[in-house]
């Protein structure tokens, strides 16, 4: 592609691409020369800088990609040149731009070896100085993707020894830190341990992170023989941004202001979302929201998955087996429950509409035009895929599925296969090639439901359940999980650092399906099994510890954004597990409803902050050398630390409590210095909890659901330390919440041991009887 081409391609984007529009485009504040490599600096605020290298000098001055929307802004920026090169300055960041001196003849070994584009290199230090990265170099490989005639293009960082890596989306490997491995950046359902889902966005735990800016499947080798390299397998230019930060806050309040907010869920997408693949009639599914009521087990919202239909991409409700779609919404909400609905981008030739999109060209295609119809491996081989790049195409889509589906009652979509599951490598969007886009989809195509739910549903908060994310996914209101993970012990081990990293890449609500997704199967059972399987119905009689698994599934995931039970198995609900397991799950549901005020809290705070509240250990505890590369352990919110048991017929485990502060044992009450590991009790009905000193969590009253008035029913307070507590409150469903809500800052005084609050809490209440101090 001509850089002409390139450049008018992406400019007209920004008018056409309603919810994409890119920044207004601008001139940088600096285009350097390096000997030909043209090298555009873009502050954006004080603390966030845009660097662009391309041969091109259009291409360098092009404004970036879809993921970041804010504007550029170089107030309190200067610049400078010098013997050094050029410098460029802020209160937070100084940026050098190496110069380089006319470059003298090749030696014979350099004509073979070195790369021939005339040399960028340039450093980042924050504001006294200490250096904070140092690119040493770029490169632009001609390669031939698609029939096109491009680049590899990549730029190399130093990676000092003590540098830690983490972020970059979903990678279900099972380890935290990237460092020392090679992260394949790309959205892959079929990846070997699960899918991968590419965010590009990397921190570090020396105060900076990178936003790579291009979505092409891009291959990542971090702190890999002393150097950090990027390569995007497909590009005519090196674009990333920059981010500084004295703690991981201010990098998450900067990946904010760059890629847009977190919008704060309506507080049902806090409770219990019950899920099956699949009810098979409206009948069984108000079977299962009455057994929870019938129970007096809390729950906030039934999902009725795919197949529902009458064939793929007829978008319609098959009504021999749900005869009225709307009634049965009206009687969810009768019992305070809310309904989501799982809505597929692909379309069966023998559908209604396959012949209109084929012929407005909005199906991924060949070169010639033809649709791509079905995937080249598995079984679910039929059907073409809508083309989310073009407007027009998500305009129709959401069009059609508000009138189609949600008119019916439903209140929220599942948007399923948002990789997209037909990989579009080889093949076309109206935007361009698949290879060039291959990480664009989820967004573009979960933004068009966004925007048009923003747009004709203004009073009503969105929510999105969606299967895979792109830089900026999280202004689009969804909800994230680990897609269609085994029903096996060490898939759970590892989802405990993938969402780590997954909330490490700016986006905060994540979980995963509780129990796995795939067919209960799995090994025998090494040690005696801690749950009785008699009365379950959730698997076969040769997965005797599987009800042993769904607990500690449950457990953990009473602790993570997004509390979602999923799975294809014969029976997903709380009940389904047997009798042994009946009681320890109600108990943990009963724990979840309990820390509403407290999640609804922390949901508020990423709204206003960016911050996610699953946190890995680096975020929160950055001067522990130990905390760093900890994975199986993590903060949620700023009260509680969390040990997930990962290993079947485990009753003990080890915890490291972090240096700095003191910890509570949240079953015992007892209080443990930081700084070290201990060894705890885990019997089958516990999971490792700790409080850090210098804590409040508000407790509330048993509800049915997030529909039903939540009164306060105590404060705890965990002394050690000064604290500080917002407890927020809303009416949970509008967008009322955008223009304020309902405070009340708990503040705790460690000397005098007393709490205070000003005027009443959301709920009305005041604090006479409602605090207890734990240890005294």
């Amino acid at each position: 592609m001509k850089a002409t081409e390139w450049r008018t391609a992406v400019a007209g984007l920004a008018l056409t691409a309603a919810g994409f529009a890119l920044p207004a485009w601008a001139e940088p504040m600096a285009l350097l020369d390096r000997n030909g490599s043209r090298v555009a600096i873009e502050p954006y605020a004080p603390n966030i800088l845009r660097v662009t290298i391309a041969m091109d000098k259009e291409l360098a001055q092009a404004p970036p990609g879809d993921g970041p929307i804010a504007k550029a802004d170089a107030s309190g920026w200067t610049h400078r040149s010098g013997a050094e090169g050029d410098i460029f300055t802020s209160a937070a960041l100084s940026l050098t731009v190496d110069a380089k001196p006319w470059p003298k003849a090749p030696s014979q070994m350099e004509r073979y070896f070195v790369s021939a584009l005339p040399p960028v290199s340039l450093s980042v230090r924050d504001a006294s100085g200490a250096l904070l990265t140092r690119m040493t170099g770029w490169e632009m490989a001609p390669v031939t993707v698609n029939g096109e005639k491009t680049f590899k293009v990549g730029a190399t960082f130093d990676a000092p020894a003590d540098e830690h890596y983490y972020g970059l989306g979903q990678n279900q490997d099972g380890v935290l830190d990237l460092k020392g491995r090679q992260i394949d950046c790309q959205h892959h359902y079929d990846a070997p341990a699960g899918e991968t889902v590419c965010v590009p966005f990397m921190v570090t735990n020396r105060g900076y992170g990178i936003v790579w800016d291009n979505p092409a499947r891009t291959l990542v080798w971090p702190g890999l023989h002393s150097t950090t390299r990027w390569q995007s397998q497909v590009g005519e230019r090196v674009s990333f941004f920059v981010i500084a930060g004295k703690s991981a806050d201010e990098l998450y309040a900067g990946y904010a202001k760059l890629t847009g907010e977190t919008p704060l869920p309506p507080k049902a997408g806090f409770g219990l979302i019950q899920s099956k693949a699949r009810y098979e009639s409206q009948q069984e599914l108000l079977g299962i929201a009455n057994g929870y009521r019938q129970r007096n087990l809390p729950l906030d919202v039934m999902v009725l998955d795919w197949f529902y239909w009458t064939r793929m991409g007829q978008i319609d409700i098959d009504r021999a087996y749900f005869p009225d779609p709307r009634g049965m919404n009206d009687t969810l909400k009768s019992m305070g429950m809310r309904s989501i609905i799982s809505v597929w981008p692909r379309f069966e030739r023998e559908s209604r509409y396959f012949e209109m999109l084929s012929t407005k060209g909005w199906l991924l295609h060949d070169r010639d035009g033809h649709p791509i119809d079905g995937l080249p491996m598995r079984y679910d081989r039929a059907g073409a895929l809508l083309d989310s790049t073009d407007p027009d195409a998500r305009q129709w889509f959401w069009g059609t599925v508000r009138d189609n589906i949600l008119s019916q009652g439903f209140d929220w979509l599942w948007l399923d296969e948002t990789e997209p599951d037909l990989v579009p490598d080889g093949y076309w969007y109206a935007r361009g090639s698949g290879d060039r886009y291959h990480n664009l989809y989820p967004l573009v195509h979960t933004g068009g439901v966004a925007d048009g739910s923003a747009r004709d549903r203004p009073d009503f908060r969105n929510l999105i359940l969606a299967r895979a994310a792109y830089l900026g996914s999280q202004r689009t209101g969804s909800l994230f999980w680990s897609s269609d993970v085994h029903a096996t012990w060490d898939a759970l081990k590892r989802q405990v650092p993938t969402g780590l990293n997954f909330t490490a890449s700016g986006l905060a609500y994540w979980g995963s399906d509780i129990g796995g997704w795939q067919w209960p199967k799995g090994p025998k059972a090494d040690r005696p099994v801690l749950v009785d399987p008699a009365g379950a119905t959730a698997m076969d009689a040769d997965y005797p510890d599987y009800p042993e698994l769904f607990v500690r599934w449950f457990q953990y995931s009473v602790f993570t954004p997004t509390l979602r039970i999923h799975g294809q198995r014969p029976g997903t609900a709380l009940w389904e597990y047997g009798t042994a397991a009946e009681p320890i799950l109600s108990d943990w549901l009963r724990l979840r409803y309990a820390l509403m005020p407290y999640l609804y809290a922390l949901g508020r705070h990423t709204y206003e902050s960016g911050a996610p509240f699953m946190r890995a250990l680096f975020m929160d505890f950055p001067d522990d050398r130990k905390a760093l590369t900890v994975g199986d352990q993590y903060m949620f919110g700023p009260a509680f630390l969390v040990a997930p048991v990962t290993e079947q017929g485990k009753t003990k485990r080890t915890v490291y409590l972090p240096a700095g502060t003191a910890w509570y044992d949240y079953w015992t009450e007892r209080r443990y210095e930081g700084g070290q590991s201990v060894e705890v009790d885990a019997p089958i009905t516990q999971m490792p909890l700790f409080v850090k000193a210098g804590s409040i969590v508000p407790m509330g009253a048993p509800v049915k659901s997030t529909a039903e008035k939540q009164m306060v029913e105590s404060i705890r307070v965990y002394p050690g330390a000064d604290a500080r507590f917002t407890l927020y409150d809303d009416d949970g469903t509008t967008n009322a919440y955008r223009k304020g809500g309902m405070k009340a800052d708990l503040l705790w005084n460690d000397a005098t041991r007393q709490l205070t609050t000003k005027g009443r809490l959301p709920t009305g209440q005041t604090l006479t009887g409602l605090v207890r101090v734990i240890g005294q």
